[in-house]
Order: C-alpha cells, then sequence, then structure tokens
C-alpha cells in the first residue's frame, strides 16, 4: 500500500489530491522506495513500475504529463497544444486531467477554485518563487483570489534551509518585507522559510486560504526525500486533478 498525504483544506467534492511519500515503491537505495524521478538516476524499469504503481492506486483515467522542471517561471496550460514540457506550473479546466510537479525540498503547491473547475500543480525552489512562478501561475489562472485556495506540500523547513547572500538578496530587492522570511544566523548566512516566502507573495495576491506548510523533507528521512540531505535521493510527486464522473 501507497503511503500519501491528503492535503487538509476544504477543497470542492470534485477535487483529488495528494502527496507521494518515499513509502510503498519498488526502487533500491539510495532510493528507497517510491521515486518517481527518472532523471535522478534510479533504474528506469523501478521507476516505470512506481509510476505505474501510482497509476493504478489512485485509478487516474488519464496519464500524468510530467513537466521538465527547470526552477523558473513558466507555467503552462494541460488542456492546450503542449510545444514544450519544460516549466515549472500546471494548470487545467478539464475533467481528470492531471497536474503534478516533483519535489525533494522545493515546496510543491497545489491551487483550486472554490467553486469552478481549474485547479494548479507548482514547483516553487527560492529560485522559481523568486522569479514569479506562484504570480505568473495564478494570473494564468484568472480567477478571483477570493475563490482560489492553496495548500502548501512538503518542502524544506527553516531550520535545515540555510542560505547566502544571493538567495537574500534575491528577494529583498522585489520586497523588503520578505525579510521577515530569513532569519539571520552569522557570515551573511540565514535560514529561509520558503513556506513564508511563498504565503506572503500568496497574500500580496489577495489570496487568503492557505493550508498545509507544516512539513519539513530535511528532518523526515522516514518520509521524504531531501536532496539537501542526501544529495542522491528521489522525488515525490504531488498531483491534483477534476475528478468528473
Amino acid at each position: 500500500m501507497l503511503d500519501l498525504i491528503i492535503p487538509d483544506w476544504p477543497a470542492p467534492s470534485w477535487i483529488k489530491a495528494y502527496t507521494t511519500t518515499r513509502l510503498g515503491g519498488v526502487s533500491q537505495s539510495p532510493y528507497v522506495s517510491l521515486n518517481i524521478a527518472m532523471h535522478v538516476g534510479d533504474n528506469l524499469d523501478d521507476v516505470t513500475k512506481n509510476r505505474q504503481l501510482l497509476q493504478k492506486y489512485l485509478y487516474l483515467k488519464k496519464s500524468i504529463i510530467w513537466l521538465e522542471q527547470i526552477h523558473g517561471n513558466t507555467a503552462i496550460s494541460a488542456d492546450d497544444p503542449i510545444d514544450s514540457l519544460a516549466a515549472d506550473a500546471i494548470y487545467s479546466r478539464t475533467g481528470q486531467t492531471v497536474c503534478a510537479v516533483q519535489t525533494a525540498d522545493c515546496l510543491p503547491l497545489l491551487v483550486c477554485s472554490s467553486n469552478s473547475y481549474c485547479v494548479a500543480a507548482i514547483h516553487a525552489g527560492w529560485k522559481g518563487l523568486s522569479s514569479g512562478i506562484i504570480e505568473n501561475t495564478i494570473r494564468a489562472l484568472g480567477l478571483p483570489p477570493r475563490e482560489i485556495l492553496v495548500w502548501l506540500g512538503p518542502a524544506i523547513g527553516p531550520q535545515a534551509f540555510t542560505v547566502g547572500e544571493e538567495v537574500f538578496q534575491s528577494f529583498i530587492d522585489k520586497d523588503q518585507a520578505a525579510e521577515t522570511a530569513f532569519q539571520p544566523i552569522k557570515n551573511k548566512r540565514w535560514q529561509a522559510n520558503l513556506y513564508k516566502l511563498a504565503q506572503q507573495r500568496l497574500l500580496k495576491l489577495g489570496i487568503t486560504s492557505i493550508y498545509g506548510g507544516n512539513f519539513c523533507t530535511y528532518s523526515d528521512k522516514l518520509r521524504f526525500f531531501s536532496y539537501r540531505r542526501d544529495q542522491i535521493t528521489g522525488r515525490m510527486l504531488s498531483l491534483i486533478w477534476i475528478n468528473l464522473p
């Protein structure tokens, strides 16, 4: 049986959303065991089996669209012809179309409308956050902020995410208020709070229905892959779709 996280949020009944953990798959060390990423050095047959396990376990009627994540700020529509999968967010208004992002410390955001058929999945590392991946995705959805729900999935916690001046300055240059998401330690080093940085940007967009944000991939080795902790490791998947008959 797969160990999946179900978002704790008041999404409509037609929304299905999950994040995988590292448990329940067939991959061997150091990718034990539900690694869904093809690009990390794992045995590709094992990854294929893991993906098939997930597809079957969730009764997915359509195949997952696998983005080629580039730590950028591009969001693409799953409902239009896709010229390139090089993007860090994907959205859909079509039933059974699975929007998904892979992570292993970066922040996955799952987005839905409270009263219409619309979903999105966002991959937000510090580069994507700083360059506007959240803003670009929300803008593409074209929804009133009051009807948008956002769930913040498993990401590295601030106590484990030490960054230098480049990261700190990339946020402060755009918004001085971002300084509250950085705890100074010493020698121009800070502990960065990805959750708070995302929350700040969502609030600036007028979005207040924000949930989740209470995980740490780095410290929970049993359940989560963490690139910063292990370097050679797998990826979790956060996925969302509109579940229509």
